[in-house]
């Protein structure tokens, strides 16, 4: 059985004014300044970084003549609940929808006092031609098509014409950190059950609807932890990396601006709209609370409006023209079929079902455990990769090879459900010293994954190293990479200092699909929970 935890990680809401101010302006709040803190969903960024710095720049005051100046931090759903509840909660937070309000404990002081400030329909991000290949935009494309084009190469290559890659590679966001990919799961169980109402718990758990999220799944090939980022990270990467993804209608015009560029395309089954709700805490004190609305009701203005247009949503204000929009792209006669909002056991139901429903994963850790890792770092390495293990599901598997003068298994794919503990013991006992074999060590991976990885497994692999290879001899860097591309792995890696072979490992992971990450003794943690999104980790809201 797979496990959902709450997550109080990353970023905690205590630092949002230092984040705010990076993001709102460096001039910083003026002395004796009603300060606000606002938490919004990731992909509000492009409009909110605006608003906020022209609100402040407007030095508007409260009825008591005290100047207001409002900070911004951004997360996704499920991960800004983790902080809520974690830590102080913000004065506005604005995520995709009231439900999420909702889920948070009554005692955080949300969901009385929610207005919507903007909206996004829930879209199928495509690239143009390879749209225009599947028939789009005179052929209507749903979500069951696209999970069934990601899980069928045959039929892929058929309807694409080969001229995309072998398969569809298809991303969404983490159910359990992000509203968006709570609501993609539950579009394909509206989907499934062809209605428009809202589905019960009790549907979601007729057997017809697991087959047919778990048939969707076990063709998604990335999972993300912020709407936002995937959106960025497709658009950066291109087709090769994804060739659809899951994603609001205004993260494509924003980041789809590409060449070629990305569509919206609007499910024919329908879907979910973003209603972007600005909910003010009513936990805080009368002044702060009367500051956030007063900043609320800017963002309902025509001009904050137009601008929210600008960065491709729709808005919420009526009176504001919404012209711009399809310049972008964006068919404002879509969607025709809006689902019903979800309840809260609805989205946990929806949660409990991917953990099942998502492929295993087939993991091989690579850790440099050589003399320049001695101290805190290998305390840090040896914190966060048992954290990562933790939030391992029970029938995932892990290999941990550790590499200094030579690499050797310290675990050799053990189910962690039944080896859970012994695992996290025999990281514990990782101690630092000796030379650095990095291209072994990649080579051992390799032939480890090609004896274990099966198509019914998400298959991966981690390497963190903080230096340069000193004593290899079966491998070199040629070699090594050679040996683990045919394996279709995805690759993570680390580099961990300023003297880890950053070439290599950035070269390796954007070869096999993966990402490359530079860390220190402050990131590793962080880096290790993005992991544990993309491989599907129990990371988020659950219960």
């Amino acid at each position: 059985m797979k496990k959902l935890r709450p997550l109080a990680l990353l970023i905690v809401i205590l630092s949002l004014p230092a984040l705010a101010c990076g993001l709102a302006g460096s001039d910083g709040p003026p002395r004796d300044a009603v300060i606000v803190p606002v938490l919004a969903n990731s992909s509000l960024e492009p409009w909110l970084t605006e608003a906020v710095e022209a609100f402040n720049e407007e030095e508007v005051e409260t009825e008591e003549g005290d100047p207001i100046y409002v900070t911004l931090a951004l997360a996704d759903a499920g991960d800004a609940i983790g902080q809520i509840e974690g830590a102080e909660a913000p004065a506005i937070w604005i995520p995709d929808s009231t439900v999420w309000a909702d889920v948070v404990d009554s005692a955080a002081g949300f969901g009385d006092d929610c207005t919507s400030v903007a909206r996004s329909p829930l879209v199928i991000a495509l690239w143009q031609p390879l749209a225009e290949s599947l028939g789009w935009p005179a052929r209507d494309l749903g979500w069951l098509d696209i999970g069934s084009l990601a899980a069928d190469p045959g039929s892929w290559a058929y309807y694409s014409g080969g001229q995309f890659g072998d398969s569809l590679r298809l991303g969404h966001t983490h159910p359990g950190l992000s509203g968006s990919g709570a609501s993609t799961l539950l579009a394909i169980v509206q989907a499934a059950e062809s209605q428009q109402e809202a589905v019960s718990v009790e549907e979601i758990q007729e057997p017809i609807v697991q087959a047919s999220v778990g048939a969707f799944e076990s063709a998604v090939s990335w999972f993300s932890s912020s709407t936002a980022g995937l959106a960025e990270t497709m658009a950066e990467r291109g087709v090769g990396f994804l060739g659809a993804a899951v994603m609001y209608e205004s993260d494509v015009v924003h980041y789809g601006r590409t060449e070629p560029p990305l569509v919206p395309v609007y499910p024919f089954e329908g879907t979910f709209v973003a209603s972007h709700p600005a909910c003010v805490n009513a936990g805080a004190d009368a002044g702060l609370q009367q500051a956030a609305v007063q900043f609320r009701d800017y963002l309902l203005s025509e001009e904050a409006q137009q601008a929210a247009v600008a960065a491709g949503l729709r808005p919420a204000n009526e009176a504001v023209s919404v012209a711009e929009l399809e310049t972008f792209g964006v068919d404002l006669s879509e969607p025709q079929i809006v689902f019903g909002e979800p309840s809260v056991e609805a989205i946990f139901a929806v949660q409990e079902l991917w953990q099942a429903a998502r492929k295993d994963v087939n993991l091989v850790m690579l850790l440099d455990v050589s003399g320049s890792m001695a101290g805190r770092k290998i305390e840090n390495v040896r914190r966060a990769a048992v954290q990562f293990v933790e939030q391992m599901g029970d029938d995932d598997y892990i290999s941990v090879i550790a590499f200094a003068s030579q690499p050797f298994a310290v675990v050799k794919y053990q189910r962690v459900g039944e080896g859970r503990e012994a695992i996290i013991a025999a990281i514990e006992q990782l101690e630092a010293q000796g030379d650095t074999s990095l291209y072994d060590a990649i080579g051992d991976g390799a032939r480890l994954l090609e004896d274990t990885a099966t198509a019914a497994t998400t298959n991966a692999l981690v390497v963190l190293s903080d230096g340069l290879d000193t004593i290899s001899y079966r491998y070199d860097e040629e070699s090594a990479v050679a040996a683990l591309l045919p394996t279709g792995a995805t690759v993570f890696t680390i580099a961990y200092g300023s003297d880890a072979d950053e070439v290599l490992l950035e070269n390796v992971a954007l070869r096999a699909n993966g990402n490359y990450f530079r860390g220190d003794e402050a990131s590793i943690a962080a880096i290790y929970d993005e992991m544990s999104a993309a491989f599907g980790g129990a990371v988020g809201v659950g219960r």
